[in-house]
């Protein structure tokens, strides 16, 4: 004949091993399915990297080929106080998922306790004495998941960790990309700045030749007054220039964690051209983009947590187990003789609760719904992002073709009116309308390069940087 204790945990240990193995409540996740074109309308023409390489590096600022750019970009994810912060929203993430896993687990408590009380003779107790009563128990909680409660909470808090992976990749990327978007407009300022550097020196020359010729009695005082104006108002430009070009510095600056006051780039002028940069199918772009994979990861989550709720409608079982020594008398109370012990399942469910668990189970619902449309959103503005980029490279790189020919018109202009005017054929307000036109079209064609560059830059984070998928950890 079994020990009742026995036979009872035997019973326990069925049972609780039957409700292991129940399935899990809630719809398994099963990624929403997006359109996708078979290929990108402004992707016609646009050329690859050679050797063809379908994946972009994690290190995608190398493709410009700048020095400087690759030493600053490897500052922005040490530094920058913005990924710093992702970082730990992903840490958080992480200890979630351990929170939710520990659910898998018995709980175990111990405490003591002495006291000393008095019953009430007309409450039917029977005690005409005060008793003492001291206990040493150990308690042992462990929910079963016969539901898959636990199992899809440790379901929605992983799928929480890998969205928070992709939102880290994707403040890193913006850092990176908004690094060298000011950086390129840094560098078409300094380009600005050293034509214009030159062509006020050329200016003050032209100025001290018409003083001459005025001095002669060969030249108007108009001339000189048109000469010098000239020359101030490009002066003028050239100053505007150091403004902008100080705020993209500290732009730089706040992006690498330093003091704006305490860092300075030396003006280096734009001179490269767009580097090629590898295309992709649009299909690989939901496998390039972190915002898209965190967006994904965030509906699978919420997808578990409707099984969360479900869950919520059945009973919760609990295996119980409590042993401990107890006795009335403090010399007794470490003896063998005060122990006792007790085993056995629980199970309780609630019957009314005025609707709140269906509110909530709709709540969980609608925020599944939000996270699909959320993701299919996130899809289409990928493919603008990237279509709109290859539309900008495309008609930029036709539009500096053209404008480098209205540069090298504008400047055999000035070179014509000038010997003109020295000639005597025409006044000097031609020599400064040619100029005023030739400056005006070499900053265009400056600002076309620097665009582009901008462009490419743009380009590069549509297509998700260096991210490619299971970067998140799924």
């Amino acid at each position: 004949m079994c020990n009742p204790a026995i036979r009872c945990f035997y019973l326990t240990t069925l049972v609780a091993s039957f409700m292991i193995s129940a399935c899990s409540v809630g719809p398994d996740y099963v990624k929403p399915t997006v359109e996708t074109p078979a290929a990108f309308k402004e992707g016609d023409g646009w050329k690859q990297a050679q050797p063809a390489d379908t994946l972009l590096k994690a290190k995608w600022w190398e493709l410009f080929n700048d020095s400087d750019l690759n030493r600053l970009e490897e500052q922005v994810s040490v530094s920058n106080q913005n990924i710093a912060l992702a970082a730990a929203r992903f840490h958080q993430a992480r200890a979630l998922v351990e929170v939710a896993k520990s659910a898998y687990y018995p709980s175990m408590s111990v405490g003591a306790s002495g006291t000393r009380s008095l019953g009430a003779t007309n409450a039917g107790r029977g005690q005409n004495g005060a008793q003492s009563d001291f206990q040493l128990p150990v308690n042992l909680s462990w929910e079963l998941d016969v539901w898959g409660r636990i199992g899809r909470s440790v379901e929605a808090s992983k799928a929480g960790l890998q969205a928070s992976v992709a939102d880290l990749a994707a403040v890193q990327l913006s850092a990176q990309a908004e690094l060298a978007l000011d950086y390129f407009q840094l560098r078409s300022l300094d380009a600005q700045k050293r034509y214009l550097d030159e062509t006020v020196a050329n200016y003050r020359k032209t100025v001290d030749l018409i003083n001459n010729r005025y001095s002669a009695g060969i030249a108007a005082k108009v001339d000189l007054l048109q000469a010098e104006t000239l020359l101030k108002s490009t002066l003028a430009q050239m100053i505007d220039l150091g403004g902008l070009r100080a705020q993209l510095e500290h732009a730089i600056a706040v992006l690498i964690g330093k003091p704006a006051g305490a860092f300075s780039i030396l003006p280096l002028p734009l001179n490269a051209a767009p580097p090629p940069i590898p295309s992709a199918l649009p299909s690989e772009l939901l496998e390039r983009r972190p915002d898209i994979a965190a967006a994904e990861r965030r509906m699978a989550a919420a997808n578990a947590q409707i099984g969360v709720a479900q869950a919520a409608f059945y009973p919760t079982v609990k295996l119980g187990t409590s042993v401990g020594l107890e006795a009335s008398d403090l010399s007794k109370w470490l003896s063998w003789p005060s122990r006792f012990w007790s085993i056995g399942p629980t199970a309780s469910a609630t019957l009314f609760d005025g609707g709140l668990r269906r509110a909530q189970h709709n709540q969980v619902m609608a925020v599944y719904d939000a996270t699909v449309a959320s993701y299919r959103q996130t899809v289409l503005d990928a493919f603008r992002d990237v279509e709109d980029n290859l539309a900008v490279l495309r008609i930029l790189a036709d539009e500096a073709k053209v404008q480098n020919e209205a540069v090298e018109a504008a400047g055999q202009t000035v070179q014509i009116t000038q010997n003109q005017y020295l000639a005597g054929v025409v006044g000097y307000l031609n020599v400064v309308t040619a100029q005023t036109s030739d400056i005006a079209n070499k900053r265009t064609a400056i600002g076309i390069l620097g665009r582009r560059m901008i462009a490419a830059v743009q380009l590069v984070k549509a297509l998700g940087g260096g991210w490619t998928q299971g970067s998140e950890g799924k």
